[in-house]
C-alpha cells in the first residue's frame, strides 16, 4: 500500500498512524530532504481559512477574517468545518486533519491562513500527510497553538511556514506590514525589530540583553507551552544549530520555569546557536501567597545568562498586538545587544 493511502486509511478508522514503523521510516526519509519555500502571494490569490485547533463560527469573527483578506486583495475560501461537522468548539481530529490535507492538495488554493489558535493542533499531527504537504508547497500561517503544526511541517515536510498573526489578531499597521513584507515579496526580509516608540521617557517596546553577542542559525520555535507538550514525541522540536524563538502569554513565572527546565534537561538550549524570548504579556506572579519568588526576568536570566550563546528578551511576536512574522527554517542573525534578528534571505519564491 502506498504511504499516502495508508495515512488516509488510518485516518478513516482513527488509528494513530505513527505507531506504524513504515510510516516512521517514510517521515524520516522526508525529513532528510532539502528545504523548500512556498510561492509568494499576490493580489487575487485564493486563501483557505482554517481552524485546526479551536473552531470559530461567530459571524463577526468571520467578518474579521474577510477584512484581512480584503486588505491584501485575497480571495478567502472558508473551511466547511467552520459551519458544519462534529461539535461546536473543537471538531474531531480526523475532520480537522483531513481538511488541512485537502487544502494543501487543492491546486486552486495558494495559501492557508489559520483564523485562530486555541487548543487541539497537536491532536492532528499524526494524521497529516507530510509527503502531500511537501508535494504541494504553499504559504501556511498562524501562531500560538498552531506552533505544533509548524514544528511538525518543519521537521517532516521541510517546508518554510510562518509564525504570524492569525486572522483574529489585531493586525496593527506594524503587524500588517511585517506580514506583507514576509509573504508577499520575493526579497530578503531584512531586520526584524520592535517599533521605536516612547511614552514619555520610556520605551514602549523595550528589549533586554540577557547574554551579549551575535549568532547565526535557522529559525525555529513558537509557543513555549506547546513546545513543552511535544517533548518525548516524534514531533519534539529540533534546536540543533538553530536560533530558538520562544513566547507565551499569561503564564506565571514558576510555570515558565518548569517548561524551560524541561527543555534544559532535554539539551535543547545547549544545541541552539542563540535564543530570543518574545515579550510575555501578563506573565507575572498571580497566586497569593506566591508559589514561586522569582519574576519572569529572574527566570529567563537563570536559564539563559550562563549559556555560551547570545540571548535577549522582549521582541514583539506571538501574543502581542504589535506582531512580527517569523519564517521557520530561514537563516537569521541574532544580535542580542541590538535586540534584533537580521534575515538576509527571502522566505518565498
Amino acid at each position: 500500500m502506498e504511504r499516502r493511502e495508508f495515512v488516509k486509511s488510518m485516518s478513516s478508522i482513527g488509528v494513530f498512524a505513527l505507531v506504524n514503523n513504515d510510516y516512521n521510516i517514510a517521515l524520516q526519509r522526508i525529513s532528510d530532504f532539502p528545504l523548500i519555500k512556498p510561492k509568494c502571494l499576490k493580489a487575487g490569490d485564493k486563501v483557505a481559512i482554517v481552524a485546526p485547533a479551536t473552531n470559530v463560527a461567530d459571524p463577526d469573527d468571520l467578518r474579521k477574517a474577510r477584512e484581512v483578506c480584503n486588505h491584501y486583495k485575497l480571495q478567502p475560501v472558508f473551511s466547511s468545518l467552520l459551519f458544519e461537522g462534529s461539535g461546536y468548539r473543537t471538531k474531531s481530529r480526523i475532520e480537522r486533519a483531513n481538511e488541512l490535507n485537502k487544502f494543501f492538495e487543492d491546486k486552486n488554493i495558494n495559501a492557508i491562513f489559520c483564523i485562530r489558535g486555541g487548543y487541539g493542533s497537536s491532536e492532528i499531527l499524526d494524521f497529516l500527510d507530510y509527503e502531500l504537504i511537501r508535494d504541494n508547497p504553499k504559504v501556511f500561517t498562524g501562531y500560538s497553538d498552531i506552533t505544533a503544526i509548524h514544528i511538525a511541517i518543519q521537521k517532516y515536510s521541510r517546508l518554510v511556514t510562518f509564525h504570524s498573526p492569525v486572522l483574529l489578531s489585531s493586525f496593527t499597521e506594524f503587524s500588517a506590514n511585517s506580514f506583507e513584507k514576509t509573504i508577499f515579496y520575493k526579497e530578503p526580509i531584512g531586520v526584524l525589530k520592535n517599533p521605536n516608540q516612547k511614552s514619555g521617557i520610556r520605551e514602549q517596546f523595550p528589549v533586554r540583553t540577557i547574554k551579549s553577542g551575535t549568532a547565526k542559525g535557522k529559525l525555529t520555535g513558537g509557543n513555549l507551552s506547546i513546545i513543552s507538550s511535544l517533548m518525548g514525541t516524534p514531533f519534539e522540536i529540533d534546536t540543533q544549530d538553530k536560533i530558538l524563538f520562544l513566547e507565551d502569554v499569561a503564564e506565571e513565572p514558576f510555570r515558565i520555569d518548569r517548561m524551560l527546565n524541561q527543555l534544559r534537561l532535554a539539551g535543547k538550549f545547549e544545541k541552539a546557536k542563540g535564543i530570543v524570548f518574545g515579550f510575555c504579556n501578563d506573565c507575572t506572579i498571580k497566586t497569593s501567597p506566591p508559589t514561586w519568588d522569582l519574576q519572569l526576568g529572574d527566570v529567563l536570566d537563570k536559564y539563559f545568562s550562563s549559556l555560551p550563546i547570545p540571548s535577549f528578551y522582549g521582541l514583539m511576536f506571538g501574543h502581542t498586538n504589535e506582531q512580527l512574522t517569523l519564517p521557520y527554517s530561514i537563516e537569521a542573525i541574532l544580535d542580542a545587544d541590538a535586540g534584533t534578528l537580521l534575515i538576509n534571505e527571502e522566505a518565498t519564491i
